[in-house]
């Protein structure tokens, strides 16, 4: 592939095109983390209530950073499991952003899950959410086809952008309420789940198509599973190994993540590779580190696909687990959970 070379003309084409794409799309996507088990939230509503004091998690996002501020995410979530109710608890709040801020979208949930016991250390969770979704779009920063001049660009030559023949859409901001559920089956040794996003296909529309005809949010259906395999030691934290894989699917487009995350003590690492639709798409390495309440994780995709002049994405995790807390220490050393979900703590 012949690439060319990055002017800001180029990079500002590069862009609009982005934005465009999302704006008329009528198959819209989800960001997805390569480090979904840092979010399991943003994964499965079934994982709130992990853990059974408050785990508070801040995750970022830079997609294609070759590119002008092409895609960043950000992540807050808190959960916690009640034990009187049998119960876990949720809230996250994510925005999006794309195209240096033209098209951006912000997120509310509210998330539970029920936990049921089947004996012998087998458990299901069945989890619901209910989200309030916002995505708006700057039109004044957009530059459309009829606008560019061959020899200068979108603007005349006094610097003022040219006009277009486009018709503004009435409404800019787009607000709509939206359900998500997930079941969660573990055991000691494997988990397996699945979940399903956006059942009520919420309209993310700003252009009128086909009469009046609107197209929804895909709804965003995954599947993931693995096993963890404890290592016996005696550093100051858990050793183990964790096989596992994630495939999403929304709109026509899909995703698998196979790999293997792993712990030694203190430290923790992983890799993975990410096949997208019928093409192999990046490799994915993580590096990081667990103290006491904190848990921190960087992680790098590398781009194995024709897109790979766009720069990969870096993403970085910072967990705040109070269940490793000094005051929770002995209740953590005995092994309290019987599940085989470490990695999602």
């Amino acid at each position: 592939m012949v690439e060319c070379e990055q002017t800001p003309f180029t990079k500002l084409f590069l862009t609009i095109l982005l934005v465009l794409t999302l704006v008329g799309n009528t198959f819209g996507q989800d960001p997805v983390f390569s480090q979904y088990y840092a979010a399991p939230l943003q994964t499965n509503p079934a994982f709130a209530g992990n853990t059974n004091l408050p785990r508070i998690g801040l995750h970022y996002r830079n997609q294609w950073p070759n590119l002008p501020n092409a895609y960043a995410t950000y992540m807050v979530t808190y959960d916690q499991f009640v034990p009187a109710l049998n119960s876990g608890f949720g809230l996250t709040a994510m925005g999006d952003v794309a195209g240096d801020g033209i098209y951006k979208t912000v997120g509310m949930s509210g998330l539970y899950s029920y936990r049921l016991d089947f004996g012998n250390e087998i458990y299901a969770k069945m989890g619901i959410e209910g989200s309030y979704l916002q995505r708006s779009l700057d039109w004044d920063r957009l530059v459309f086809y009829d606008q560019l001049d061959p020899v200068n660009g979108p603007n005349d030559p006094s610097g003022n952008p040219n006009q277009s023949g486009e018709n503004r859409p009435e409404d800019l901001v787009q607000g709509n309420l939206d359900i998500s559920a997930g079941l969660l089956v573990y055991s000691r040794m494997f988990y397996a789940g699945f979940s399903m996003n956006h059942l009520t296909t919420p309209d993310e529309s700003f252009l009128q198509i086909n009469d009046n005809l609107y197209f929804g949010l895909p709804m965003r259906l995954s599947f993931m599973g693995g096993m963890q395999i404890n290592i016996d030691n005696n550093l100051d934290g858990p050793t183990f190994l964790s096989p596992n894989v994630l495939y999403t699917r929304q709109g026509g487009f899909s995703q698998l993540n196979a790999g293997l995350y792993g712990q030694l003590g203190l430290v923790f690492a992983g890799a993975w590779y990410r096949h997208a639709g019928s093409n192999p798409d990046a490799v994915i390495g993580l590096v990081g580190m667990q103290k006491g309440i904190l848990k921190i994780g960087y992680s790098y995709d590398l781009t194995i696909s024709g897109a790979s002049g766009f720069g990969g994405a870096h993403e970085i995790s910072l967990i705040l687990n109070f269940d490793n807390s000094a005051q929770a220490e002995a209740n953590r050393r005995r092994g309290r959970y019987s599940d085989c979900l470490k990695m999602f703590r």
